[in-house]
């Protein structure tokens, strides 16, 4: 590590820098099979137990593209708002590494499938146009596996099952100016390629990766920094704390008179560091030149444009349509919106319920909260959107209190019965009959003179004090507008 450089540098030298970003997401699609051969792409098998002469690279295998994968990848372009090209071409990357058995990548260069689309982002209540240079089509390679801690107990293993699985690269402009942002993109990306059903994105699964380019230059300045590229980030947290790490160190050398080499670093998780990995290839290191073994791609207008009517509504205009339709704030449009699933479960209940936002709080609130700490995807959860409906019309109406409400969902969870059902069978309905509230008022006063006296003196706190006891004596149960309408009365 070069003299010049320092970890870190103070807020006041950051503040004086611009960061330039931009990001490079790498997705596996979700197909059945490879790119180019007919294996499994099933994660989690036995080591090198889906492969074949073509994923090992054998000589005279030959590649057949995958159509699925083809149709994935338009449909991401389109989503992301590119041109789709109407043809493109495979070229080879060439470089070595020992989970790359063809000794190159198969992908796209100087002709992708996809370019010029954009990304828009909800920021701070409005939106940031994030611009998209390409989507290409890739094989991913294979994976090392390290054990050991010394040289004599040190063993390196590879395995192919990931070797010739179908990727999409998505480049985008160096348009991102913090660390923030760059979150946001990444999430708003994986929120778009789910509701298309192009990739599941389980970072745990290696199926959503990121490569981070970062320069800094003085605030105002118009030309770009000298960048380094901060590899296979596999975690949104990750991405931010490598981002602040990259720019406070770069900062801190060119504010030392030093200069930013060009590179490729790795994010230490453990030391929360970036560290030089080798020198940054530029793209002649890689000798591309057209896949001789495969045609060029041809993708109609007729094709693309049956790929587009198959789009669903995205993540970006579902918020904006929940906000004008149901009245919903933009915080909760953008929390019923984080998966699919979730937005579909709220509509559900919205509409059957006829109080959208009360649909949003116990959708966000009690539900959420209670299939979190279950583990439980919403797909699973033990109480339908038809069921959630009924309660929330039964609270609506005054049937059942606000207590009440949450002892029944709680029993719903845990038992997956409707809520008329455990109402009636454990005697849970709100007592709103004025005279028997009357009487157990009557009888809570007299046992409280001291409180009786402090509230005609003045203290209206007190008031509090009795509703608890009444709510306490009916279990919860009791008519919270006739109790207090019952109290005023009786107190004066």
């Amino acid at each position: 590590m070069p003299k010049t450089e320092i970890l870190t540098a103070p807020p006041d030298a950051i503040a004086r820098y611009e960061p330039v970003i931009g990001l490079e997401v790498h997705v596996q699609l979700q197909t059945r099979t490879k790119l180019f051969c007919g294996c499994s792409t099933e994660f989690g098998s036995a080591p090198n137990t889906q492969v074949c002469p073509v994923c090992l690279a054998l000589p005279g295998a030959l590649p057949v593209v995958n159509r699925e994968a083809i149709e994935l990848a338009v449909k991401a372009g389109l989503a992301l708002n590119c041109r789709i090209n109407p043809s493109s071409r495979f070229a080879r990357k060439n470089y070595f590494y020992p989970d790359l058995p063809k000794g190159y990548q198969i992908s796209q260069y100087d002709r992708p499938l996809a370019e010029h689309g954009w990304l828009d982002l909800p920021l701070d209540g409005g939106s940031q146009r994030i611009g998209i240079t390409r989507v290409h089509l890739e094989d991913d390679a294979g994976k090392s596996i390290h054990e050991g801690y010394q040289d004599s107990d040190r063993y390196s293993y590879v395995d192919l099952n990931r070797s010739g699985v179908p990727l999409i690269e998505i480049v985008s402009e160096p348009d991102l100016r913090s660390s923030a942002e760059a979150y946001a993109y990444l999430t708003e990306m994986k929120l778009v390629l789910q509701y298309i059903g192009v990739s599941t994105c389980d970072m745990e699964k290696g199926r959503l990766r990121c490569d981070a380019n970062v320069s800094v230059r003085p605030r105002g300045a118009e030309k770009l920094g000298t960048k380094t590229e901060v590899k296979n980030l596999n975690s949104f947290r990750y991405l931010q704390r490598a981002l602040d790490y990259e720019i406070a160190r770069q900062v801190a050398i060119l504010d030392g008179g030093g200069t930013i080499p060009q590179e490729t670093r790795l994010f230490n998780v453990e030391t929360g560091e970036t560290a030089a990995m080798r020198s940054k290839e530029h793209a002649h290191d890689y000798r591309y030149f057209p896949e001789p073994d495969l045609l060029p791609l041809a993708v109609s207008v007729e094709r693309w444009g049956l790929i587009r009517a198959q789009l669903p509504e995205l993540p970006g205009a579902r918020r904006k349509r929940l906000v004008a339709q149901y009245g919903l704030p933009e915080y909760d449009a953008q929390v019923l919106t984080l998966t699919p699933a979730l937005g579909d479960y709220f509509e559900e209940v919205a509409r059957a319920s006829g109080e959208p936002k009360l649909a949003s709080n116990w959708v966000m609130g009690e539900l959420t909260g209670a299939l979190k700490a279950a583990d439980l995807a919403i797909e699973r959860s033990p109480v339908s959107a038809a069921n959630l409906a009924e309660l929330i019309r039964l609270l609506s109406s005054g049937a059942v209190t606000g207590k009440l409400a949450k002892d029944v969902f709680a029993k719903m969870f845990a038992t997956g019965r409707p809520a008329p059902e455990i109402i009636e069978s454990e005697g849970l309905k709100t007592i709103s009959d004025t005279g028997e509230i009357e009487k157990m008022l009557e009888e809570i006063l007299a046992a409280n003179p001291k409180q009786v006296e402090q509230y005609k003196g003045g203290k209206k706190g007190v008031l509090g004090f009795f509703v608890g006891q009444i709510m306490k004596a009916t279990r919860g149960q009791a008519n919270a507008a006739v109790v207090n309408e019952l109290l005023a009365r009786k107190l004066g």
